[in-house]
Protein backbone atom coordinates (compact mmCIF):
# COMPACT_ATOMS: atom_id res chain seq x y z
CA UNK A 1 0.00 0.00 0.00
CA UNK A 2 1.64 3.44 -0.99
CA UNK A 3 1.65 6.69 1.47
CA UNK A 4 -1.52 7.91 -0.80
CA UNK A 5 -3.81 4.49 -0.13
CA UNK A 6 -2.77 4.67 3.35
CA UNK A 7 -3.74 8.49 4.05
CA UNK A 8 -7.12 7.85 1.53
CA UNK A 9 -8.41 4.40 3.37
CA UNK A 10 -7.85 5.54 6.80
CA UNK A 11 -7.26 9.09 9.30
CA UNK A 12 -6.45 6.73 12.10
CA UNK A 13 -2.49 7.49 12.68
CA UNK A 14 -0.40 4.49 11.87
CA UNK A 15 2.59 3.49 14.18
CA UNK A 16 5.19 2.22 12.02
CA UNK A 17 7.53 4.25 13.92
CA UNK A 18 7.22 2.00 16.88
CA UNK A 19 8.51 -0.87 14.18
CA UNK A 20 11.63 1.01 13.42
CA UNK A 21 11.94 1.06 17.13
CA UNK A 22 12.18 -2.56 16.99
CA UNK A 23 14.20 -3.07 14.42
CA UNK A 24 17.18 -0.20 15.78
CA UNK A 25 16.69 -2.51 19.57
CA UNK A 26 17.09 -5.46 18.06
CA UNK A 27 20.11 -3.95 16.17
CA UNK A 28 21.39 -2.62 19.33
CA UNK A 29 21.24 -5.93 21.00
CA UNK A 30 23.25 -7.89 18.72
CA UNK A 31 25.81 -4.81 19.10
CA UNK A 32 26.37 -5.53 22.21
CA UNK A 33 26.53 -9.15 21.96
CA UNK A 34 28.65 -9.26 19.55
CA UNK A 35 31.35 -6.84 21.32
CA UNK A 36 30.58 -8.47 24.92
CA UNK A 37 30.44 -12.03 24.12
CA UNK A 38 34.38 -12.22 24.20
CA UNK A 39 34.12 -11.90 27.70
CA UNK A 40 31.77 -15.28 28.14
CA UNK A 41 34.26 -16.73 25.76
CA UNK A 42 37.72 -15.18 27.22
CA UNK A 43 38.87 -18.32 30.07
CA UNK A 44 38.43 -20.75 26.86
CA UNK A 45 40.28 -18.93 24.69
CA UNK A 46 42.74 -17.69 27.26
CA UNK A 47 43.75 -21.76 27.97
CA UNK A 48 43.53 -22.55 24.19
CA UNK A 49 45.58 -19.55 23.41
CA UNK A 50 47.83 -19.56 26.39
CA UNK A 51 47.18 -15.64 27.27
CA UNK A 52 47.99 -14.28 30.03
CA UNK A 53 45.42 -11.51 31.78
CA UNK A 54 47.49 -8.74 30.87
CA UNK A 55 47.29 -9.49 27.03
CA UNK A 56 43.59 -10.44 27.44
CA UNK A 57 43.01 -6.95 28.88
CA UNK A 58 44.98 -5.65 25.61
CA UNK A 59 42.47 -8.28 23.38
CA UNK A 60 39.53 -6.76 25.46
CA UNK A 61 40.26 -2.80 24.81
CA UNK A 62 41.45 -3.75 21.16
CA UNK A 63 37.19 -2.95 19.69
CA UNK A 64 37.84 0.38 21.92
CA UNK A 65 40.64 1.53 20.13
CA UNK A 66 38.60 2.03 16.67
CA UNK A 67 35.78 2.31 17.80
CA UNK A 68 36.53 5.30 19.65
CA UNK A 69 38.57 6.76 16.76
CA UNK A 70 36.19 6.20 14.17
CA UNK A 71 33.12 7.80 15.86
CA UNK A 72 33.95 10.86 13.43
CA UNK A 73 34.70 8.75 10.21
CA UNK A 74 31.49 6.99 11.03
CA UNK A 75 29.40 10.04 11.26
CA UNK A 76 30.93 11.00 7.79
CA UNK A 77 30.03 7.95 6.21
CA UNK A 78 26.22 8.56 8.18
CA UNK A 79 25.56 11.92 6.13
CA UNK A 80 27.14 10.80 3.05
CA UNK A 81 25.14 7.05 2.59
CA UNK A 82 22.24 7.81 5.14
CA UNK A 83 20.24 5.63 7.25
CA UNK A 84 19.10 2.90 5.47
CA UNK A 85 22.67 1.93 3.53
CA UNK A 86 24.79 3.12 6.17
CA UNK A 87 23.24 0.32 8.82
CA UNK A 88 23.05 -2.52 6.27
CA UNK A 89 26.62 -2.18 6.01
CA UNK A 90 27.83 -1.20 9.48
CA UNK A 91 25.36 -4.53 10.53
CA UNK A 92 26.77 -6.70 7.72
CA UNK A 93 30.62 -5.84 7.94
CA UNK A 94 30.75 -6.29 11.67
CA UNK A 95 28.90 -9.24 12.07
CA UNK A 96 31.29 -10.87 9.17
CA UNK A 97 33.93 -9.73 11.83
CA UNK A 98 32.03 -10.75 14.59
CA UNK A 99 32.32 -14.59 12.90
CA UNK A 100 36.04 -13.99 11.99
CA UNK A 101 36.64 -14.16 15.47
CA UNK A 102 35.72 -17.93 15.55
CA UNK A 103 38.21 -18.71 12.72
CA UNK A 104 40.91 -17.35 14.44
CA UNK A 105 44.12 -19.41 14.35
CA UNK A 106 46.04 -17.20 16.60
CA UNK A 107 46.25 -14.20 19.15
CA UNK A 108 46.98 -11.88 16.23
CA UNK A 109 43.90 -12.64 14.40
CA UNK A 110 41.82 -12.40 17.47
CA UNK A 111 43.16 -9.31 18.01
CA UNK A 112 42.70 -7.87 14.11
CA UNK A 113 39.26 -9.21 14.17
CA UNK A 114 38.83 -6.88 17.29
CA UNK A 115 39.84 -3.81 15.52
CA UNK A 116 37.60 -4.71 12.84
CA UNK A 117 34.79 -5.05 14.91
CA UNK A 118 35.55 -1.57 16.50
CA UNK A 119 35.64 0.58 13.70
CA UNK A 120 32.38 -1.46 11.99
CA UNK A 121 29.97 -0.88 14.89
CA UNK A 122 31.27 3.15 14.83
CA UNK A 123 28.46 3.96 13.28
CA UNK A 124 25.86 2.31 15.32
CA UNK A 125 24.71 4.98 18.34
CA UNK A 126 24.84 7.92 15.40
CA UNK A 127 22.56 6.34 13.13
CA UNK A 128 20.34 5.00 15.96
CA UNK A 129 19.99 8.86 16.78
CA UNK A 130 19.29 9.66 13.67
CA UNK A 131 16.54 7.41 13.56
CA UNK A 132 14.90 9.05 16.57
CA UNK A 133 15.31 12.77 15.36
CA UNK A 134 13.34 11.83 12.10
CA UNK A 135 11.04 9.17 12.98
CA UNK A 136 9.95 10.77 16.52
CA UNK A 137 8.28 13.96 17.54
CA UNK A 138 10.92 15.51 19.93
CA UNK A 139 8.08 14.66 23.19
CA UNK A 140 8.66 10.79 22.36
CA UNK A 141 12.25 10.56 21.71
CA UNK A 142 13.39 10.48 25.09
CA UNK A 143 11.37 7.30 26.13
CA UNK A 144 12.43 5.55 22.47
CA UNK A 145 16.09 6.40 23.53
CA UNK A 146 15.99 4.17 26.93
CA UNK A 147 13.81 1.19 25.33
CA UNK A 148 16.97 1.14 23.02
CA UNK A 149 19.62 1.86 25.36
CA UNK A 150 18.25 -1.37 27.85
CA UNK A 151 19.38 -3.83 24.36
CA UNK A 152 22.96 -2.49 25.51
CA UNK A 153 22.00 -4.70 28.93
CA UNK A 154 18.96 -7.07 28.04
CA UNK A 155 20.95 -9.40 25.12
CA UNK A 156 23.22 -10.12 27.88
CA UNK A 157 20.83 -10.26 30.83
CA UNK A 158 18.13 -12.59 28.79
CA UNK A 159 21.29 -14.53 26.39
CA UNK A 160 24.11 -15.02 29.28
CA UNK A 161 22.68 -18.84 30.39
CA UNK A 162 22.41 -19.84 26.71
CA UNK A 163 25.44 -18.63 25.37
CA UNK A 164 27.62 -20.03 28.29
CA UNK A 165 25.93 -23.27 27.79
CA UNK A 166 26.85 -22.94 23.86
CA UNK A 167 30.61 -22.59 25.28
CA UNK A 168 30.45 -25.06 27.67
CA UNK A 169 28.82 -27.67 24.58
CA UNK A 170 30.17 -26.67 21.73
CA UNK A 171 33.22 -24.43 22.57
CA UNK A 172 33.77 -21.06 22.30
CA UNK A 173 34.59 -20.65 18.46
CA UNK A 174 30.67 -21.30 18.13
CA UNK A 175 29.72 -18.80 19.55
CA UNK A 176 31.06 -16.09 17.27
CA UNK A 177 30.18 -17.94 14.29
CA UNK A 178 26.78 -18.46 15.56
CA UNK A 179 26.02 -14.30 15.96
CA UNK A 180 27.70 -13.41 13.49
CA UNK A 181 25.62 -15.03 10.82
CA UNK A 182 22.58 -14.38 12.90
CA UNK A 183 23.65 -10.65 12.50
CA UNK A 184 24.54 -11.02 8.71
CA UNK A 185 21.33 -12.26 8.10
CA UNK A 186 19.75 -9.46 10.40
CA UNK A 187 22.04 -6.64 7.94
CA UNK A 188 19.90 -8.36 4.90
CA UNK A 189 16.34 -7.90 6.86
CA UNK A 190 17.39 -4.33 7.94
CA UNK A 191 17.79 -3.61 4.20
CA UNK A 192 14.43 -5.11 3.09
CA UNK A 193 12.44 -3.24 5.81
CA UNK A 194 13.92 0.20 6.59
CA UNK A 195 13.41 3.61 5.32
CA UNK A 196 13.35 7.07 5.66
CA UNK A 197 9.53 8.58 6.71
CA UNK A 198 8.77 10.00 3.70
CA UNK A 199 10.31 7.09 1.83
CA UNK A 200 8.04 4.36 3.75
CA UNK A 201 4.54 2.71 1.73
CA UNK A 202 3.26 1.83 5.40
CA UNK A 203 3.16 5.18 7.25
CA UNK A 204 0.25 7.20 6.31
CA UNK A 205 0.16 11.22 5.80
CA UNK A 206 -1.61 11.47 9.92
CA UNK A 207 1.39 9.81 11.23
CA UNK A 208 3.95 11.88 8.98
CA UNK A 209 1.93 14.84 10.06
CA UNK A 210 2.55 14.02 13.79
CA UNK A 211 6.40 13.33 13.31
CA UNK A 212 6.50 16.73 11.93
CA UNK A 213 4.72 18.83 14.64
CA UNK A 214 6.94 17.64 16.78
CA UNK A 215 9.87 18.06 15.06
CA UNK A 216 10.95 14.90 13.11
CA UNK A 217 11.48 13.86 9.46
CA UNK A 218 14.05 17.01 8.88
CA UNK A 219 17.47 17.07 9.62
CA UNK A 220 18.20 20.41 11.02
CA UNK A 221 21.04 22.42 9.21
CA UNK A 222 24.39 21.21 8.42
CA UNK A 223 27.09 19.08 10.98
CA UNK A 224 29.37 20.99 12.25
CA UNK A 225 32.67 20.79 10.92
CA UNK A 226 35.29 18.71 12.99
CA UNK A 227 38.33 20.79 14.12
CA UNK A 228 40.24 20.52 17.33
CA UNK A 229 39.89 23.85 18.16
CA UNK A 230 36.54 23.63 18.33
CA UNK A 231 36.91 20.32 20.92
CA UNK A 232 39.38 22.29 23.14
CA UNK A 233 36.83 24.89 23.31
CA UNK A 234 33.90 22.57 24.45
CA UNK A 235 35.99 20.75 26.63
CA UNK A 236 36.89 24.46 28.26
CA UNK A 237 32.94 24.63 29.24
CA UNK A 238 32.63 22.89 33.00
CA UNK A 239 29.70 21.30 32.08
CA UNK A 240 30.45 19.33 29.17
CA UNK A 241 34.12 18.48 30.66
CA UNK A 242 33.02 17.54 33.94
CA UNK A 243 30.33 15.18 32.32
CA UNK A 244 32.49 13.59 30.25
CA UNK A 245 34.68 12.79 33.23
CA UNK A 246 31.51 11.03 34.73
CA UNK A 247 31.15 9.43 31.91
CA UNK A 248 34.51 7.80 31.41
CA UNK A 249 34.05 6.51 35.28
CA UNK A 250 30.56 5.15 34.79
CA UNK A 251 31.08 3.60 31.13
CA UNK A 252 33.97 1.83 33.10
CA UNK A 253 31.61 0.27 35.15
CA UNK A 254 29.95 -1.19 32.36
CA UNK A 255 33.06 -2.27 30.82
CA UNK A 256 34.03 -4.44 33.60
CA UNK A 257 30.77 -6.61 33.03
CA UNK A 258 31.09 -6.81 29.02
CA UNK A 259 34.90 -7.44 29.38
CA UNK A 260 36.67 -9.23 32.85
CA UNK A 261 32.85 -10.31 34.49
CA UNK A 262 32.19 -13.15 33.62
CA UNK A 263 36.16 -14.63 34.48
CA UNK A 264 35.90 -12.73 37.82
CA UNK A 265 33.26 -15.18 38.30
CA UNK A 266 35.05 -18.49 37.36
CA UNK A 267 38.35 -17.84 38.39
CA UNK A 268 37.91 -15.34 41.82
CA UNK A 269 34.56 -17.57 42.48
CA UNK A 270 34.95 -20.49 41.19
CA UNK A 271 31.78 -21.24 39.39
CA UNK A 272 31.40 -23.44 36.20
CA UNK A 273 29.94 -22.75 33.10
CA UNK A 274 25.95 -23.06 33.29
CA UNK A 275 26.16 -21.85 37.08
CA UNK A 276 27.82 -18.81 35.91
CA UNK A 277 25.68 -17.84 33.05
CA UNK A 278 22.38 -17.97 35.73
CA UNK A 279 24.08 -15.76 38.00
CA UNK A 280 25.11 -13.29 35.33
CA UNK A 281 21.58 -12.55 34.27
CA UNK A 282 20.90 -10.74 36.97
CA UNK A 283 23.26 -8.09 37.20
CA UNK A 284 22.48 -7.32 33.75
CA UNK A 285 18.66 -7.15 34.55
CA UNK A 286 19.47 -4.53 37.40
CA UNK A 287 21.51 -2.57 34.88
CA UNK A 288 18.32 -2.90 32.41
CA UNK A 289 15.73 -1.60 35.52
CA UNK A 290 18.16 1.11 36.23
CA UNK A 291 18.59 2.57 32.39
CA UNK A 292 14.25 3.11 32.54
CA UNK A 293 13.73 3.88 36.43
CA UNK A 294 16.57 6.61 36.06
CA UNK A 295 14.77 8.25 32.77
CA UNK A 296 11.80 7.71 34.90
CA UNK A 297 12.86 9.59 38.21
CA UNK A 298 14.72 12.52 36.01
CA UNK A 299 11.03 13.28 34.01
CA UNK A 300 9.38 13.29 37.57
CA UNK A 301 12.43 15.72 39.25
CA UNK A 302 12.26 18.30 36.40
CA UNK A 303 8.50 18.10 36.14
CA UNK A 304 7.99 18.98 39.60
CA UNK A 305 10.75 20.87 40.92
CA UNK A 306 11.46 22.88 37.49
CA UNK A 307 15.27 22.43 37.90
CA UNK A 308 17.28 20.62 35.82
CA UNK A 309 20.35 20.52 37.85
CA UNK A 310 18.10 18.64 40.33
CA UNK A 311 16.55 16.81 37.82
CA UNK A 312 19.53 15.27 35.77
CA UNK A 313 22.03 15.86 38.22
CA UNK A 314 20.54 13.51 41.17
CA UNK A 315 19.70 10.42 39.32
CA UNK A 316 23.15 10.25 37.75
CA UNK A 317 25.34 10.56 41.17
CA UNK A 318 22.81 8.78 42.94
CA UNK A 319 23.85 6.08 40.08
CA UNK A 320 28.05 6.63 40.56
CA UNK A 321 27.42 6.06 44.31
CA UNK A 322 25.70 3.03 43.92
CA UNK A 323 28.56 1.77 41.38
CA UNK A 324 31.26 2.52 43.50
CA UNK A 325 29.98 -0.10 45.87
CA UNK A 326 31.05 -2.64 44.18
CA UNK A 327 33.88 -2.53 46.28
CA UNK A 328 32.62 -4.47 48.96
CA UNK A 329 32.21 -7.58 46.80
CA UNK A 330 36.05 -7.84 47.75
CA UNK A 331 34.63 -7.99 51.57
CA UNK A 332 32.22 -11.05 51.71
CA UNK A 333 32.26 -15.00 50.97
CA UNK A 334 29.05 -15.46 50.08
CA UNK A 335 28.64 -15.59 46.12
CA UNK A 336 25.09 -14.90 46.91
CA UNK A 337 25.68 -12.03 48.44
CA UNK A 338 28.76 -11.03 45.25
CA UNK A 339 26.09 -11.26 42.54
CA UNK A 340 23.96 -8.94 44.71
CA UNK A 341 26.42 -6.25 45.52
CA UNK A 342 27.03 -6.72 41.40
CA UNK A 343 23.87 -5.76 40.85
CA UNK A 344 23.61 -2.78 42.89
CA UNK A 345 26.35 -1.54 41.64
CA UNK A 346 25.79 -2.35 38.02
CA UNK A 347 22.06 -1.11 38.46
CA UNK A 348 23.44 2.37 39.47
CA UNK A 349 25.32 2.38 36.03
CA UNK A 350 22.40 1.83 34.29
CA UNK A 351 21.35 5.04 35.94
CA UNK A 352 24.55 6.75 34.99
CA UNK A 353 23.03 6.26 30.66
CA UNK A 354 21.27 9.45 31.45
CA UNK A 355 24.60 11.11 30.59
CA UNK A 356 22.75 11.28 27.26
CA UNK A 357 20.15 13.48 28.47
CA UNK A 358 22.41 16.01 30.04
CA UNK A 359 25.14 16.22 27.47
CA UNK A 360 22.07 17.22 24.94
CA UNK A 361 20.41 19.51 27.43
CA UNK A 362 24.04 21.72 27.96
CA UNK A 363 25.82 20.78 24.02
CA UNK A 364 25.62 24.34 22.43
CA UNK A 365 23.41 24.37 19.64
CA UNK A 366 25.75 25.10 16.71
CA UNK A 367 28.12 22.06 17.51
CA UNK A 368 25.47 19.39 19.08
CA UNK A 369 26.77 16.70 17.31
CA UNK A 370 30.66 17.44 17.70
CA UNK A 371 29.59 17.60 21.68
CA UNK A 372 27.85 13.93 22.00
CA UNK A 373 31.65 12.41 19.57
CA UNK A 374 33.70 14.51 22.58
CA UNK A 375 31.16 13.18 25.19
CA UNK A 376 30.76 9.59 23.42
CA UNK A 377 34.78 9.22 22.86
CA UNK A 378 35.28 9.36 26.60
CA UNK A 379 32.54 6.99 27.69
CA UNK A 380 34.69 4.51 25.32
CA UNK A 381 37.80 6.00 26.29
CA UNK A 382 36.92 3.47 29.47
CA UNK A 383 36.79 0.67 27.03
CA UNK A 384 40.79 0.98 26.14
CA UNK A 385 41.43 1.92 29.51
CA UNK A 386 39.80 -0.45 32.04
CA UNK A 387 40.48 -3.65 30.15
CA UNK A 388 44.36 -3.44 30.31
CA UNK A 389 44.16 -1.27 33.83
CA UNK A 390 42.51 -4.74 35.28
CA UNK A 391 44.36 -7.29 33.34
CA UNK A 392 47.58 -5.60 34.67
CA UNK A 393 46.28 -6.02 37.97
CA UNK A 394 45.17 -9.15 38.04
CA UNK A 395 48.56 -10.42 36.23
CA UNK A 396 50.51 -8.75 39.25
CA UNK A 397 48.47 -9.91 41.97
CA UNK A 398 46.50 -12.62 40.77
CA UNK A 399 43.56 -11.41 42.25
CA UNK A 400 40.37 -8.92 41.50
CA UNK A 401 40.64 -7.37 45.01
CA UNK A 402 42.93 -4.44 43.01
CA UNK A 403 40.74 -4.33 40.18
CA UNK A 404 37.40 -3.80 42.05
CA UNK A 405 38.63 -1.10 43.94
CA UNK A 406 39.90 0.69 40.78
CA UNK A 407 36.34 0.58 39.52
CA UNK A 408 34.91 1.35 42.65
CA UNK A 409 37.09 4.73 43.08
CA UNK A 410 35.93 5.62 40.15
CA UNK A 411 32.58 5.64 40.88
CA UNK A 412 33.65 8.24 43.35
CA UNK A 413 35.78 10.23 41.20
CA UNK A 414 32.52 10.14 38.52
CA UNK A 415 30.39 11.52 41.31
CA UNK A 416 32.55 14.23 42.51
CA UNK A 417 32.63 15.67 38.69
CA UNK A 418 29.14 15.76 38.77
CA UNK A 419 28.77 17.48 41.92
CA UNK A 420 31.62 19.90 41.72
CA UNK A 421 32.55 20.39 37.97
CA UNK A 422 29.63 20.15 36.03
CA UNK A 423 28.18 23.33 37.57
CA UNK A 424 24.60 24.74 36.40
CA UNK A 425 22.96 22.01 33.82
CA UNK A 426 22.11 25.19 30.69
CA UNK A 427 22.97 25.24 27.64
CA UNK A 428 26.63 26.65 26.93
CA UNK A 429 27.45 29.46 24.04
CA UNK A 430 30.96 29.13 22.23
CA UNK A 431 32.91 32.20 21.90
Amino acid sequence: MTMADATITSTKRTRVRLTVLCLISLATVLNYLDRAIMGVAAPAVAEEFTISPALMGLLFSAFSWTYAFAQVPGGMVLDRLGTRITYTLSLGFWSFFTLLHGVAANVVMLFGSRLALGAAEAPCFPTNSRVLSTWFPQTERARANSIYAVGQYAGLAFFSPLLFWIVGEFGWRTLFVLFGAIGMLFALGWYAIYRDPRDCASVNQSELDYIAAGGGLEHQGQPTAFSWSLVLELLSKRQILGASIGQFCGNSTLVFFLTWFPTYLMTERGMDWLKSGSFAVLPYIAASVGVVLGGIISDKLVEKTGSANLGRKLPIVGGLLLASTIIAANFVDSNQLVILIMSVAFFGQGMVNLGWTLISDVAPKSAIGLTGGVFNFFANLAGIVTPIVIGLVVGATGSFYGALVYIGALGLIGAAAYIFVVGDVRRVELG
